[in-house]
């Protein structure tokens, strides 16, 4: 078995949403045996690490087996919030695909199927 790299939104959609300076990301697999993968490789330090140059503090991931998600909880990372930030669009929505963007190696068998 060999392991390629492939992006997250291979394996899962999300959904974000904010309020004031905290993102919540939602993350669920396509397919229930993908979500280990996810488990193991999708942490809250590799997060944190993903969204520090936005500033974030803190990553909490919530686990949601029977959902195959994960709702990731991310601090400070809206540069102030909707009221607070410059941005035109730097909030909720956008995030959700720069975490998808994250990539996975990932056994090629199970992409085959």
């Amino acid at each position: 078995m060999s392991l390629v790299e492939v992006p997250l939104h291979r394996l899962a959609h999300a959904r974000t949403g904010d309020k004031g300076n905290r993102a919540n990301i939602a993350v669920f697999a396509y397919r229930p045996e993908f979500w280990p993968l996810i488990a193991e490789q999708v942490t809250e330090a590799r997060v944190l690490e993903r969204f520090a140059q936005r500033g974030a503090t803190r990553v909490v991931r919530h686990e949601l087996p029977l959902l195959h998600g994960f709702n990731f909880v991310i601090d400070d990372v809206l540069q102030g919030g909707v009221n607070g930030a410059l941005n035109l669009d730097g909030h909720g929505k956008t995030l959700s695909f720069w975490l998808l963007a994250m990539t996975l190696r990932v056994p090629d068998a199970l992409l085959d199927e």
